[in-house]
């Protein structure tokens, strides 16, 4: 099989070997052993010393971007995971397809049988809804993404919390104490986390409105997300098929459940994957309209899109299978410990304990970060280079400090959740109905199903997002000859987030030079 694939992408790598003229006017950049960008000007230390966009775009317009295949070992490893789930997924549906152990794999559990009586086709209906109702919620993104974005994203961060607690209230009606205490403890952290960081909503809805401003400026990235849309349908119904053969299996609620969490994992791992695609096509158009100025720009290289398209799924697609494992996580997890230590105030044991984490969980950021997928698209580099390269450069000019103030991100993630939420519920109450025994296992499955349609629609708005920052360190005058007032807001905030560090660093400092001096003072 391993071979087989190195064969694949030889041949694919030979297909693709012609060169290219999409990103002719970006500057080359590599990472050398050092993991900063060769071939490209250094950050400047502060944001208002970076060069000037003549000379940038002077430099760009005589630069050639080298297209090498990346991270392939984990293409690979991906491609091999997809085929051996999807084996796997069509053996378990039809196994139970109108007929009892049609394919006889009773005979290996027999040590857990429970004599469970349901086929494939008894629950495959539950995850069509669960399908139906995220298509419909991902389409509602998409078309309400100009007009009503905001409101609804607004609307998702104060709905989510309630929405958590009331299924938790409903899943220990149904004495389902387990599903009750984890959605009880969801509501608790989005609650906390919502009111840690209520005063930067402003700033991360201004944020987001000029990111739906700028996708809504490139309706054919629209398109791209709606194609993933599909491909991401003719996998789950694949994935649903196997998947309600799981469920429908007798082997005992520990036997489906371990094998539901193998499953849902691999569809966490191809959603994010496709998400992603989406992010480094997205960025890269985004990254061009700034640099050039306006998407109808004479000097914008000739079909953008379709070459940004065919770099993601070829030479970058290693990087972005690598990335999807570890990004998302890590990101969530950063998003709950800051939200966290904002508000632990005076207790220095729980600081102590928090900021361990905290260390822990940055250090992994400057590894796997989202703002990667702008550097793949722009420069073709890596994951692990591209999330170095970016975090150096967020740090070395100050707006690492503005990124950590906007929550544009978890907000994004909060509308994607309710939307899962909707999904399972959706088909967990028809489940309710038929089958009382299967719900939790229908229901959660199915809000995954929805939160990955939904996150392929919303995932437009964040890759702007992830642009617009990228741009802003590079090159401010990018930002503010695409749009001044939001220019001057950003650097508003840049300045007040730094001497806002500032001073809570002097804090420290004179703090910890009191204490040192006390002992002395008082011998």
């Amino acid at each position: 099989m391993i071979l087989l694939l190195s064969v694949i992408v030889a041949q694919i790598k030979r297909f693709f070997s012609m060169s290219d003229s999409q990103f002719s006017s970006l500057p080359s950049s590599s990472c050398d052993g050092s993991g900063s960008p060769s071939g490209a000007a250094p950050a400047p230390n502060m944001v208002g010393s970076s060069a000037s966009g003549d000379d940038i775009r002077s430099r760009q317009l005589t630069s050639q971007v080298s297209r090498d295949w990346r991270d392939v070992f984990w293409m690979g490893v991906f491609v091999l995971h997809l085929v051996l789930i999807g084996v796997a997924l069509a053996v378990l549906g039809f196994n139970r397809f109108r007929e009892k152990d049609r394919l006889k794999i009773d005979r290996f559990t027999k040590m857990i049988l429970e004599n469970q009586h349901g086929l494939t086709e008894d629950f495959w209906p539950f995850y069509t809804v669960a399908g139906a109702v995220g298509t419909v919620l991902a389409w509602a993104w998409l078309v309400l993404l100009g007009s009503s974005a905001s409101n609804m994203m607004k609307l998702s961060v104060h709905i989510l919390t309630t929405y958590l607690a009331v299924i938790s209230v409903l899943c220990f009606w149904q004495k389902q104490f387990f599903w009750g205490v984890a959605f009880a403890v969801g509501a608790a952290l989005q609650f906390l986390y919502v009111i840690s960081v209520i005063d930067r909503l402003p700033f991360t809805m201004l944020v987001l409105q000029r990111s739906v401003k700028m996708v809504c400026s490139l309706p054919e990235v629209m398109g791209v997300s709606c194609a993933f849309m599909l491909i991401m349908l003719s996998w789950l119904v694949l994935w649903s098929f196997g998947v309600a053969g799981v469920v429908a299996l007798s082997i005992g609620d520990g036997g489906r459940w371990w094998l539901l969490v193998v499953f849902c994992v691999s569809l966490f791992w191809t959603g994010a994957v496709l998400c992603n695609i989406i992010h480094v096509i997205v960025s890269g158009m985004v990254f061009l309209v700034l640099i050039h100025g306006d998407r109808q720009a004479t000097s914008m290289p000739p079909k953008p899109l379709k070459k940004s398209l065919r770099y993601a799924v070829t030479t970058s697609f290693g990087s972005i299978c690598y990335g999807s494992l570890f990004t998302a996580a890590i990101r969530t997890l950063r998003w709950k410990i800051r939200g966290v230590r904002s508000k632990i105030g005076k207790n220095e044991c729980l600081l102590c304990c928090v900021d361990f984490l905290f260390h822990l969980v940055e250090t992994l950021v400057r590894f796997f970060n989202k703002y990667a997928y702008v550097q793949i698209a722009v420069y073709g580099k890596n994951f692990n280079c591209s999330a170095r390269d970016a975090w150096e450069l967020f740090q070395s000019t100050g707006v690492e400090a503005l990124i950590a103030y906007d929550c544009s991100g978890a907000v994004i993630l909060m509308g994607t959740v309710v939307s899962g939420l909707v999904a399972g519920t959706c088909a967990g109450i028809w489940t309710r109905i038929k089958h009382p025994d299967r719900v939790m296992m229908v229901g959660s499955t199915s809000m995954l199903m929805g939160m990955i349609l939904v996150g392929l629609a919303t995932v437009v708005v964040e890759s702007a997002v992830t642009s617009i920052y990228i741009c802003y360190a590079e090159d401010p005058a990018l930002i503010q000859r695409w749009d001044a007032e939001f220019f001057n807001k950003m650097s508003e905030m840049l300045h007040q987030r730094l001497q806002h560090r500032s001073s809570r660093a002097t804090q420290v400092f004179t703090s910890s030079r009191f204490d040192s001096q006390t002992p002395e003072n008082t011998v």
